[in-house]
């Protein structure tokens, strides 16, 4: 096949290609340029996209020998990523970047162009592990990167290839190693790529501006403290919240709701954080088409966070999901994913962007 690798400048990435090129692939490598001003050299783990990487990305194809090529989609990142980003936290939401990138971005604007192009597949270096359309967590736990892959439909896993989701990270550097790509010992990028500073309140704040609001007690309605954003909170958020200190009873306060449009952020005890059911609004099916009845399941609400059992259900074009027991710290903008567990690795089976929840 011909297939384009989507080169980050990472050890996954370059492996993947590699790997591509190994299968007797026809590769071309591609560095995606997502900032319209892109520093020189990254800041240890934080950031991508730098001019560093995209050399670190061009030295690791000329080892493969394979042409290399960078593609401008600052704009489009800028819109459907960063912008979306900002709009999500406006509204009191708790959105994650990697997962919109991967839906917008890799899997949507370069496979489009990937697919104009004549390619057959994209390649990336995320770790999951796909085998005829079926989407699966990585062999390496502490790695997995399926839950931010849930939000890719039929046809995009179909045209998608992901060739180091069977191999532990340790594995991967030891690979690289051995094929002499300098990327080997890189720093894994672990804050969002477009926030190099680590400070999203501060990013959050130059772009929104102060939008003051209260925030007040769940039991008692009282008003504990003023706030300068809804952007400066989320669901389950136990420190920074600017009040006094813990609850009448002693024990510590979390961030239980919020309410863009009145600016009021409520705070509550952990018991209050529980919740039975999820709403979930644009669902996504990896099959290509809804379940006719509820599915057990477990469903994961977080990018690190565990699983709990539950049933989902299809409604309209979104889904519902019964908990079978009670999850806390879950947040509105938030991917809740959906797996079932067999023999071969849990398996993705769909995926909604939580609008609601129900104690």
């Amino acid at each position: 096949m011909r297939v384009l690798a989507a080169m980050s400048g990472g050890v996954d990435s370059a492996v993947a290609a590699a790997r591509a090129v190994d299968a007797g692939h026809d590769v071309v490598g591609v560095h995606l340029a997502l900032s319209t001003a892109p520093g020189a050299l990254r800041t240890g783990s934080r950031g991508c996209c730098s001019r560093e990487d995209a050399g670190d990305a061009q030295r690791a194809a000329d080892v493969l020998g394979i042409p290399f090529y960078v593609w401008d989609f600052a704009d489009r990142f800028k819109e459907d990523v960063i912008d979306d980003f900002v709009a999500a936290y406006a509204a009191g939401e708790t959105p994650n970047p990697c997962l919109r990138c991967n839906e917008k971005i890799k899997f949507s604007a370069l496979a489009e162009r990937a697919h104009a192009l004549g390619f057959d597949a994209v390649v990336t270096g995320h770790y999951a592990r796909l085998s005829d359309g079926v989407l699966r967590r990585a062999v390496d736990a502490d790695k997995d990167q399926s839950y931010v892959l849930a939000v890719l439909n039929a046809a995009q896993l179909q045209r998608a290839m992901f060739p180091v989701g069977d191999t532990p990270k340790p594995e991967i550097r030891a690979e690289a190693a051995a094929r002499g790509l300098a990327v080997a010992n890189k720093p894994d990028s672990h804050d969002i790529c477009f926030i190099p500073s680590g400070d999203t309140q501060a990013f959050l704040g130059a772009r929104i501006g102060v939008r003051s609001g209260n925030v007040v007690d769940a039991e008692s309605g009282a008003v504990l403290a003023q706030h300068k954003g809804v952007h400066e909170f989320t669901v389950g958020q136990r420190k920074g919240l600017g009040i006094a200190g813990p609850g009448a009873d002693g024990r510590p306060r979390y961030v239980t709701g919020i309410d863009a449009e009145s600016g009021t952020v409520t705070v509550g005890s952990v018991e209050q954080l529980a919740v039975t059911t999820i709403e979930a609004s644009r669902a996504i099916w990896t099959s290509g088409s809804a379940p006719d009845s509820p599915v057990e399941c477990v469903v994961q609400v977080r990018a690190h966070g565990g699983t709990a059992p539950a049933v989902a259900e299809s409604v309209g074009t979104g889904m519902r999901i019964s908990l079978r027991e009670p999850l806390t710290g879950v947040a509105k903008g938030q991917a809740a994913v959906l797996y079932v567990p067999d023999s071969a690795g849990d398996r993705v089976i769909g995926s909604g962007t939580i609008s609601g929840t129900h104690r």
